[in-house]
């Protein structure tokens, strides 16, 4: 006598089967990769669009920039200059340049050493008051840089390193290491623990598993972290304000000083953001790969 069989209800077939594809998914299939790509391809063009008329805005003078939209430019390409950038130089604005780098690669290079040793140790060696002190790392990160101002400016008077840059670099410093300590410590948790075991056994000191196993595994968040730390540096305006002297200050607040200089025209102050722009652009298209890696990490097992 044969046995019949049955067919599985279609409840049990949805959870034995393939998963469920999402929505997104299917849309890409049936309008294919190639297309989607087209999709993303215009989209980056239209975020381009904005970068384009700042910088046709800061080739021409004001009195075309007034009378006619930037995208004019196609028709008449004879209105091109380089005045602009000519005169902005001229103001001393190449100092303010040089001052920018001195205070961002400085900032970026601390925070992130700094950060990455902190990180390591919270995340893998035992020692007393480690949690505590992690939540005084992470409760640190509510603190608004506002409250601080005041204060440090009398602590740095006291010092004699006020409107130094040494002075703009160690507040940058002390406000990017909260934020920095606590993503390298919750990427470096996930590194495997079988990795670090092996090279205790094989006699290596914490120093070198750090700088031989940690930190490379650790270069996407890194990398990510050296991005966003060089941006929020580099377009800061406040802290410059602030701690930085005429002497020493950088362009966001050289920018500022050239508006109340040159007063509306609007061509000179282009050309400076402009200039301030290129190279965090330059850094992220550069860097892009890491960026990616490091906003991922973590995401998928």
């Amino acid at each position: 006598m044969t046995e019949t069989a049955t067919a599985a209800p279609p409840s049990s077939r949805l959870e034995t089967g393939a998963p469920r594809r999402g929505v997104l998914s299917k849309i890409v299939d049936r309008v294919g990769s190639g297309a989607v790509q087209v999709v993303m391809v215009v989209l980056g063009l239209f975020w381009l669009v904005p970068t384009l008329g700042l910088l046709v805005v800061s080739l021409r003078e004001t009195q075309v920039n007034n009378a006619e939209g930037w995208w004019t430019i196609f028709t008449k390409p004879a209105d091109l200059i380089l005045t602009n950038y000519t005169d902005l130089l001229a103001s001393g604005f190449t100092a303010s340049f040089w001052n920018t780098v001195a205070i961002t690669v400085p900032t970026t290079i601390l925070v992130i050493g700094i950060a990455a040793m902190a990180a390591y140790a919270f995340a893998w060696m035992e020692f007393p008051g480690r949690d505590l002190a992690f939540l005084i790392v992470v409760g640190l990160l509510i603190v608004p840089i506002q409250i601080a101002l005041i204060p440090i400016a009398s602590f740095y008077g006291g010092l004699g390193i006020f409107g130094s840059i040494p002075g703009v670099v160690l507040f940058h410093v002390a406000f990017g290491l909260p934020f920095a300590i606590f993503l390298l410590r919750n990427f470096f948790v996930g590194i495997p623990a079988s990795l670090l075991e092996a090279a205790r056994m094989d006699g290596a000191p914490e120093w070198k598993i750090f700088v031989s196993v940690v930190f490379p595994l650790g270069k996407p968040a890194i990398a990510s972290l050296g991005i966003f730390q060089f941006l929020w540096v580099w377009n800061d305006m406040l802290i410059a304000l602030v701690f930085a002297n005429a002497g020493n200050q950088p362009m966001t607040k050289a920018l500022q000083s050239q508006m109340r200089q040159f007063g509306s025209n609007v061509d000179i102050l282009s050309a400076g953001a402009f200039l301030s722009l290129i190279i965090p652009l330059v850094l992220f298209f550069a860097f892009q790969r890491y960026f990616v890696q490091g906003m991922m990490a973590g995401s998928v097992k």
